[in-house]
């Protein structure tokens, strides 16, 4: 085996063993086999959102600690495999070393992804995830622009597995939408999706303009963690001010027959938080206050951290600034402007293509937060 193939699995070993080590697979066992003995209780279900996060908490458990113990198989079979290539000869050769060269390519870049996720270490990253989009800046472009990153985000979260649960769509008149929310409910996508928090914006030739001009047009990207019952956050029903109405939405479903649709507006701040996609007015009721709850979770986290800012000096980048371009037209191109990662194919990250961003932001927030 060459001595920088050898090098390069080497350290990779070592990038692997400290990911082993933070994760604790001693103790990732210890919890599968504790979270199985309360999966097997028949009594479990008697509480359907205790036993949910029973059962998903056990599903992530298990899903990291094999992926881990597969990207060490992988690696001990890396020998073997150049073993096996070098053993060839001639063309048969060169092709087995290519392909050694290609596992190896593609087992650094899953180490490294399995590597971003020890980073997800704050205090709210294991959490789930509310994730609200809103049109900003651009007329209708900006409401169809909004509807697109809905799409992605709930194509990168099915492509991974993960559950979606959508709570509110507020379509815009022409086309698009002037705001959604949605759920993505799997253990750490709040630390997964956080980074993504901040103003997305779009070039393109617009389709709505009839002389076919470019249009620059803005969405909000906004991601809170989901509150569980140890947060305290307590809301005075007297704060709240519900409002029920008929759900709107494009075609003739169901939801629009009834007064189902539920707004809440919590009156000490201003904040206001809608939910329609439920058939049952207390279904739409419960979700709306779970999203409420976040939203002030999220403002109690924001108040925690200004006063923590305040005592350093100047932090640089804030979560609200423009945080990535996407460019259909003249040149295609996406691109973050903190990390620099580009990407040259738009239709790829539209279609959630999303982890090199991702992961980029998580590797980007680590190191400002230790700046």
């Amino acid at each position: 085996m060459h001595p920088d193939v050898s090098a390069d699995l080497e350290s990779l070993n070592t990038t692997l063993t400290t990911v082993e080590k933070v994760m604790d697979l001693d103790e990732l066992r210890r919890t599968i086999s504790e979270l199985e003995m309360q999966a097997s209780d028949p009594d479990l279900w008697n509480d359907q959102d205790h036993a949910q996060q029973v059962t998903s908490a056990l599903s992530h458990a298990q899903s990291e600690l094999r992926k881990v113990t597969e990207l060490r198989g992988r690696l001990e079979d890396m020998p073997v495999l150049y073993e096996l290539a070098e053993a060839e000869e001639g063309a048969a050769r060169t092709e087995a070393l290519a392909d050694a060269d290609t596992e190896r390519e593609q087992l650094r870049s899953d180490i490294e992804a399995m590597e971003v996720k020890t980073m997800l270490a704050g205090e709210y990253d294991s959490r789930e995830a509310v994730v609200n989009i809103r049109a900003g800046a651009g007329g209708v472009d900006a409401a169809d622009w909004a509807q697109m990153l809905m799409r992605m985000y709930i194509r990168w979260a099915e492509q991974h597995g993960h559950k979606v649960e959508v709570y509110d769509t507020s379509y815009a008149e022409e086309a698009g939408l002037k705001s959604a929310t949605f759920a993505v409910k799997d253990p750490y996508m709040y630390g997964t999706l956080s980074v993504e928090q901040g103003t997305h914006r779009l070039v393109r030739i617009s389709p709505f303009d009839n002389q076919g001009r470019r249009q620059t047009s803005f969405a909000e990207v906004e991601v809170l963690p989901v509150v569980e019952q140890t947060d305290h956050i307590d809301i005075d029903e007297n704060d709240v001010k519900v409002d029920v109405y008929r759900s709107s939405g494009p075609g003739g479903q169901s939801v629009n027959t009834t007064d189902s649709a539920v707004r809440l507006t919590h009156i000490p701040t201003g904040i206001v938080v809608t939910c329609q996609n439920e058939k049952s007015q207390l279904q739409n009721k419960a979700s709306a206050m779970r999203v409420l709850q976040a939203k002030l979770l999220e403002r109690k986290r924001q108040e925690e951290r200004a006063q923590m800012d305040a005592l350093k000096s100047d932090t640089g980048a804030s979560w609200g600034n423009q945080m990535r371009s996407y460019v259909l037209h003249p040149y295609q191109m996406v691109k973050d402007l903190r990390t620099g990662v580009e990407n040259n194919n738009p239709g790829n990250v539209l279609d959630g293509d999303l982890d090199q961003f991702i992961e980029a932001g998580i590797r980007w927030r680590m190191n400002d937060d230790d700046q």
